[in-house]
């Protein structure tokens, strides 16, 4: 029998991520905490190979204010933290960490990308009912991670491609709108990486078979999904179980494309800090539906942070 939230350990956990950082405080019978600051990470990382100093100011910050709503909790009991796409491209990754740990308490773990994408799908997957084959896509900014299973036998295959929102924007699209020149050279570079996929992992068949279901995670696909409903103000459970469908996700991919940032920003359900991430973000999602025939993809906001406090529970 699974233990009662009562019953659990109360305990925080920490993503460092390529475009932002993420808070989770679940457990112990206390009330669920979710915290996310926009951070850009991977500032740098193009051009000179390193996390920006800036960036990493902003990452400690970020922690520095996690770490206080973590001890004004005052029934914590364990807290960790992992990190993901841009540390692991970073030469300058020791220095982050340090940073890291002096602003939470903690040393982050670094995820390998297969890592993320198991725990992606753990996170997805809890609690479903679903008999067929599972495929867990998570768009990140550095990354983009499939992942393919079942609820009743956990995840089967699972593969990382250094593409996301933040790549694709740092290194295609430069022009306010993008010129479509860029957008075309954006595509053809995801469709690159997907028929990577497509040979590496054979089972993605199954997954896109008339039985398998799919969810989607990550920031890139939730604001997508917000933005199609038309948020005024961001509510994970409207956006949570959303099935987001190809010629929807299609028509937010041109009205995002075809504005520039100023005008951007006004649609309901786009963070201000993502106006300039969410196109690169936008074509990897398009690209992805596109290239597998995917008709919808069902939002999950249950993902790594969720995989990681049920394992410290």
């Amino acid at each position: 029998m699974a233990a009662s939230e009562a019953e659990t350990k109360r305990v925080a956990v920490v993503d460092i991520g390529t475009i932002s950082c993420r808070l989770l405080i679940t457990g112990g019978g206390g009330p669920v905490v979710r915290e996310m600051r926009i951070t850009r990470t991977g500032e740098g990382l193009r051009d000179t190979g390193s996390i920006s100093a800036a960036a990493i100011e902003r990452v400690t910050a970020a922690l520095s204010a996690f770490a206080q709503i973590i001890d004004s909790d005052g029934s914590v009991e364990t807290r960790t933290a992992v990190a993901t796409s841009a540390a692991r491209d970073a030469a300058n990754r020791d220095e982050l960490f340090a940073a890291a740990s002096a602003g939470l308490g903690v040393e982050p773990r670094l995820l390998s990308g297969e890592e993320e994408a198991r725990l992606s799908f753990a996170g997805a997957v809890a609690g479903l009912d679903h008999l067929g084959a599972v495929l867990v896509i998570d768009i990140g900014g550095g990354s983009t991670e499939f992942a393919i299973g079942s609820t009743a036998d956990g995840i089967e295959r699972a593969m990382s491609v250094d593409t996301g929102a933040a790549r694709v924007t740092s290194e295609f699209l430069e022009s306010d709108p993008p010129h479509a020149a860029e957008l075309s050279a954006a595509l053809s570079v995801i469709e690159l990486h997907l028929d990577d996929v497509t040979r590496e992992m054979p089972e993605i068949a199954d997954a896109l078979s008339s039985s398998g279901l799919i969810l989607g995670v990550g920031g890139t696909i939730t604001t997508m999904a917000a933005v199609e409903i038309g948020l005024i103000e961001y509510d994970r459970d409207h956006v949570h179980g959303f099935d987001l469908e190809r010629a929807a996700a299609e028509d937010v991919f041109r009205t995002l494309a075809t504005e520039a940032a100023e005008d951007r920003r006004h649609n309901p359900g786009l963070h201000p800090d993502r106006v300039d991430l969410i196109v690169g973000g936008a074509c990897v999602l398009v690209e992805i539906m596109r290239h597998y025939d995917i008709e919808n993809i069902r939002v999950s906001e249950n993902d790594l942070l969720d995989a990681l406090a049920a394992e410290l529970q």
